[in-house]
């Protein structure tokens, strides 16, 4: 059993972590305050094969294992995890294109979004579905030219900022079965968008409502089967939720290494605040449950990358045990920091807010214990 990155997995990190450093982390507090990414950045990382991490090399993707991927993300959220999650959510939507696309579909859409001149969005939540997705509203009906869609998605990122959206839509009966995936471009006719979300973290994430009124999709926009949707979604939420994982135990990393900084040159009673005993257990606490957090979460990617039958499950325990430990770890910080750590200027409330939605994205926590118990018991 070897724990040990390869060369080429200690690189792909380091190139990630590099970029963010230089070209994130300078700017992340003024993204935060403009509310918006600037479209620039998403080229640049294009150049670094990032806008198709898991996009089959045939296709001009990356081709990275899931493992590959996740180095990617935690690697650039110790940089700012807005901006690694909203990639994680361009590039879930492109394997989305890239495994059930039309090759018409994929010919259109795929180099540019590789490129990520073209910014893919992921439309499933809904104002009244959110754990229950499935319950979903929004409908699409067949026309001659392909499909029609009524019914309005909550919490998306990117909204009315990217340049296509993957919705889920009822094309069917009620329940999962009845759901479609279809592409939805910018400046569709009846395509519009809600007022910005003012959130309490992923500030320079662009978030609003997702709203179609007759909106029409050409019938080569619809991914794979009718009826296969809400499949296609879940499978696609395996991966995003170790890359939220990751983007978690990224940022916490960030945030217990700058307490480390920290308390070494935070005097109190005459010596720095790293020689208290008491500290330094709570140091050696977060660290102990950051390492066992990130070993648990490459166990469970190279499940998925193996297609092991209890990928899922350990997918959803991995995004449960991650998100939780990367908040616990970053309050931590937060605390060691006393006063100064609720200052903007020292960054480590930035990562507190920031990380506290990934325990409710990509599937509540709650959800993932239901998926967790019910593989046990079934």
């Amino acid at each position: 059993m070897d724990f040990a990155l390869t060369e080429e997995q200690s690189a792909i990190f380091d190139m990630a972590r590099d970029f963010g450093q230089e070209h994130i982390a300078p700017h992340a507090r003024t993204w935060e305050s403009d509310g918006t990414i600037p479209k620039d950045l998403w080229l640049k990382l294009a150049e670094l094969g990032f806008g198709g991490l898991y996009v089959s090399e045939e296709r001009g993707g990356s081709g990275l294992t899931r493992l590959d991927a996740t180095l990617v993300f935690e690697a650039l959220s110790q940089s700012c995890a807005s901006v690694s999650a909203f990639l994680s959510i361009h590039n879930m939507c492109a394997r989305m294109i890239d495994a059930y696309g039309s090759d018409a579909l994929k010919d259109r859409i795929l180099p540019k979004a590789l490129t990520m001149e073209t910014i893919l969005s992921y439309c499933l939540t809904e104002p009244g579905s959110g754990s229950d997705a499935a319950a979903l509203k929004t409908k699409a009906d067949r026309d001659n030219a392909g499909y029609v869609l009524t019914g309005t998605k909550a919490f998306i990122s990117g909204g009315g900022y990217s340049d296509a959206y993957i919705v889920m839509a009822r094309t069917g009966d009620d329940g999962p079965k009845g759901i479609s995936a279809i592409l939805v471009e910018d400046g569709a006719e009846g395509l519009s968008f809600g007022g910005l979300e003012d959130k309490m973290g992923w500030r320079s994430q662009p978030t609003r409502q997702v709203q179609m009124d007759s909106c029409p999709a050409p019938a080569e926009n619809l991914l794979g089967e009718e009826g296969m949707g809400f499949k296609y979604a879940m499978a696609g939420l395996d991966g995003g939720r170790l890359n939220i994982a990751a983007c978690s135990i990224g940022a916490a990393q960030s945030a217990l290494d700058q307490t480390v900084a920290y308390m070494a040159e935070r005097k109190a009673f005459g010596k720095s605040i790293d020689q208290f005993q008491g500290l330094q257990f709570r140091l050696a606490d977060m660290e102990i449950a950051l390492q066992s957090a990130r070993t648990f979460l490459r166990q469970a990617a190279w499940k998925l990358d193996q297609g092991a039958p209890d990928a899922t499950k350990f997918c959803a325990m991995a995004k449960k045990l991650c998100t939780e430990t990367g908040s616990e770890v970053a309050d931590g910080c937060l605390q060691l920091h006393g006063g100064y750590g609720y200052l903007a200027d020292y960054g480590i409330e930035k990562i507190v807010r920031d990380l506290r939605v990934h325990q409710i994205l990509e599937g509540t926590n709650e959800i993932m214990r239901l998926i967790t118990a019910r593989q046990m018991i079934q």
